[in-house]
């Protein structure tokens, strides 16, 4: 039986190796490095208007951009759907009517006449207030979910020894998991300008779902060995428990990566956020239910026993 329990220092120290470039971009604040600011907010965050614009004729991304510096929207992020259609995301569009026509209708003349006929155009603005309730009901339901683990986990497993100790674990582990994927979100912020948006929320909240279902999973079978070898140390029935379960594990990670793969692949941009969300979340949640959240109750139990002796 292969002893990962008394690695687990190592584990510690790969999962350091992980966060650490994630948290330096995470703090760092603009302009101190040659990379834009991480973790870049969307529009579901910042507030603005969101074009959905289906051109009559191939264009590129290039000519979108320099028609929309021309009309005073320098800063704008282009996403392409296919030849035709894109999303065109800038600031906050002006209702006023300039000349007889708002700042929309200005714009959409401006791409049919230096690119393409515009075929339809689709608009979605988010206003300032909207963005900030977003972000206030993003922190509460990831705050709220957190609770609702501790207490199911609490109970679950209330007659297990010093039960608090798998719950608090549990929520250590998805701590760990979380951090991870928004380091490198960040990161991916900096270098490819992928951005932080309700996608993105959807995708963390189903991190927290898979991360800790893959972590109750092995705490499952920690309780069961406990029960059958009353007389065994801890760290044995953990490590036990772990090589009983970490085939189950690696199989499921493994089979639903290759499915996101395969939607990233043949999927459309709108849902690539979720989707990168989830592929990083389950392969942080699958090491992390195996080599970091067992060994916090490991700890947790040596330092009960240096204290009592």
């Amino acid at each position: 039986m292969i002893d990962i329990v008394g690695k687990r220092f190592w584990y510690l120290i790969i999962s350091l190796i992980l966060i650490t470039p994630g948290v330096v971009s995470l703090i760092i604040p603009p302009g101190w490095s040659t990379f834009d600011s991480g973790l870049r907010p969307g529009i579901d965050f910042t507030s603005g208007t969101v074009l959905s614009v289906r051109f009559a004729e191939r264009t590129t991304d290039s000519s979108i951009s320099a028609v929309m510096a021309e009309n005073g929207h320098s800063s704008v992020l282009i996403q392409r759907i296919n030849d035709r259609d894109y999303l065109i995301r800038t600031k906050v569009l002006s209702q006023d009517l300039v000349d007889g026509i708002s700042e929309r209708e200005k714009l959409e003349a401006a791409l049919s006449e230096k690119i393409s006929p515009v075929l339809s155009v689709d608009v979605d603005t988010v206003s300032p207030i909207i963005a900030k309730e977003t972000i206030r009901n993003t922190m509460l339901a990831l705050g709220v979910a957190s609770l609702f683990i501790l207490a199911y986990i609490w109970y679950a497993f209330r007659k297990a020894p010093n039960a608090h100790r798998f719950g608090f674990s549990a929520i250590l582990a998805l701590v760990h998991d979380l951090i991870i994927v928004l380091g490198i979100f960040s990161i991916l912020g900096r270098t490819l300008n992928i951005e932080v948006n309700s996608m993105f929320i959807i995708g963390l909240l189903t991190v927290v779902g898979y991360s800790v279902n893959d972590t109750i999973v092995v705490f499952d079978r920690i309780r069961e060995n406990t029960a059958k070898y009353p007389n065994a140390q801890l760290a044995s029935n953990i490590n036990l428990s772990i090589c009983e379960s970490i085939g189950r594990s690696i199989n499921t990670s493994f089979t639903t990566i290759v499915v996101i793969l395969a939607m990233l692949l043949i999927g459309g941009s709108s849902i690539r956020e979720l989707l990168i969300v989830v592929a990083i979340g389950v392969g942080v949640g699958t090491y992390s239910s195996i080599f970091v959240a067992s060994q916090f109750l490991i700890f947790w139990d040596n330092r009960r026993r240096r204290r009592t002796t």
